[in-house]
Order: C-alpha cells, then sequence, then structure tokens
C-alpha cells in the first residue's frame, strides 16, 4: 500500500495515529458519560496528552534528522516545541 523507506517516518505516523485514536474514544466517552463535569474533565486530560504526543512526534522527527542537519538547527527546533508545551500549558 505504501512504500515507507524511511522508519522514523513510520514511527512518527503510529505515534499519530495512537494520538487520534485517544481523542476518538475520549469523544465517545464523553457521548457516552452525558455530563459536562466529566466531559471538561476528559477534556482536560486530552489538553495534556496532545502536547506530549507532539513533543514525542518532533523529538522522532528530529532524531530522523540528526546527520542531516546541523545541531543549531536542532537546538532551534526542540527549544520551538518546547515553547509549545510551556504555553499550552501555562494556560
Amino acid at each position: 500500500m505504501f512504500d515507507l523507506k524511511d522508519p522514523y517516518v513510520l514511527q512518527m505516523a503510529f505515534l499519530r495515529i495512537f494520538a487520534g485514536s485517544i481523542e476518538v474514544m475520549a469523544a465517545f466517552l464523553m457521548i457516552y458519560l452525558n455530563r459536562i463535569e466529566t466531559s471538561l474533565q476528559i477534556n482536560s486530560i486530552l489538553a495534556l496528552i496532545g502536547p506530549l504526543i507532539m513533543l514525542g512526534v518532533t523529538t522522532v522527527g528530529l532524531v530522523g534528522l540528526a546527520g542531516q542537519v546541523s545541531l543549531t538547527k536542532l537546538v532551534v527546533i526542540l527549544f520551538g516545541a518546547c515553547c509549545i508545551i510551556f504555553a499550552t500549558l501555562k494556560l
């Protein structure tokens, strides 16, 4: 079906599929429980999981690029990802 030659791309895709599955299961759980308070709690848990998945996918991508990109650029990219997570967790 797909001709994936880079194992890092496959790892990144599986992490995103995993994250999407968590989101869909949480949505069904919200519908099943049918309570605003519980739905807000589930949503807040998802708000913590999302940035962690993004950091994981970014880390896998940076490891895959380690030989192709300069160390300075890798540090800048990692710093930017950390800033995004810091900003979302402080809201």
